[in-house]
């Protein structure tokens, strides 16, 4: 845990939330703002600051609770999908440093527009991007 995160505090019950769900390594709470109503934040009881901190076991326990909530989140609301979304570090708008998933019901027309897309200027860029990707993977 970590003294100064305030997902950590939510999870020792320092500070009150919503709470839906609580197993294992996994803790799960209604988020303050939602983008609609049901927004539920899933997250690692152990203080990880991203996706990329955390362990494969804990993958494989966060994707369990993801389903779980998830289905829960859209059965309470009447939802007809899911936005299922991870920010990781500020630069891709990560505001609490504690690796955490929105769950996003969605109704038909509840104005949540997603990002804009782009074209890439060449396949030939797509694909040198592409190498270098798998490149990075090794």
């Amino acid at each position: 845990m970590s003294d100064d995160c305030i997902f950590c505090k939510i999870i020792e019950g320092k500070i009150p939330c919503a709470k839906v769900y609580d197993a294992g390594g996994i803790f799960a709470f209604l988020d303050i703002a939602p983008v609609n109503k049901g927004h539920a934040l899933v997250v690692p009881r152990a203080h990880h600051a991203t996706l990329f901190d955390l362990s494969p076991d804990m993958g494989r326990e966060l994707l369990t609770a993801l389903k779980t909530v998830g289905q829960a989140v859209m059965q309470a609301t009447g939802a007809a999908g899911l936005n299922v979304g991870m920010n990781n570090y500020e630069a891709a708008g990560q505001l609490v440093h504690h690796a955490h998933f929105h769950l996003v019901p969605r109704h038909a027309g509840d104005g949540l527009s997603l990002w804009t897309q782009h074209a890439y200027e060449s396949t030939e860029e797509m694909q040198k991007l592409a190498k270098a990707i798998k490149a990075a993977i090794g």
